[in-house]
């Protein structure tokens, strides 16, 4: 089965496609799949408007507080082969290891591409 996108008027899953054409059993709504290829393609950027991809190296902007941490991520931090997160709900799209931190998730716009 293939995977095909969900409604972007009801977020249903049942959608199916009909002569180059997404359609939503649902609630109606039709859309082409060339629309439906464009709107899976996020593009994630840094605060200097800089386009990130996977494997990329930033640096931190401003001091972040972690929860759960004595201290906070200093400013001028480096943070090598970062991973993107296209669809986090939360706004923390970067995946990475932070040196003395572990393990972490950083928003986007508190980093500069190197």
């Amino acid at each position: 089965m293939e995977n095909l996108p969900s409604c972007p008027e009801c977020g249903s899953t049942y959608t199916y496609e009909d002569r180059g054409m997404m359609i939503c059993p649902e609630c109606g709504h039709e859309w082409s799949t060339e629309e439906a290829a464009e709107d899976t393609t996020a593009v994630i950027k840094d605060a200097n408007g800089n386009v990130l991809a996977d494997g990329d190296n930033v640096t931190v902007i401003k001091d972040l507080k972690v929860k759960g941490a004595s201290g906070a991520i200093k400013q001028g931090t480096k943070v090598k082969g970062i991973r993107l997160v296209a669809d986090a709900a939360d706004g923390h799209n970067i995946d990475c290891k932070v040196e003395g931190f572990g393990p972490m998730k950083l928003k986007s716009e508190f980093v500069k591409k190197n």
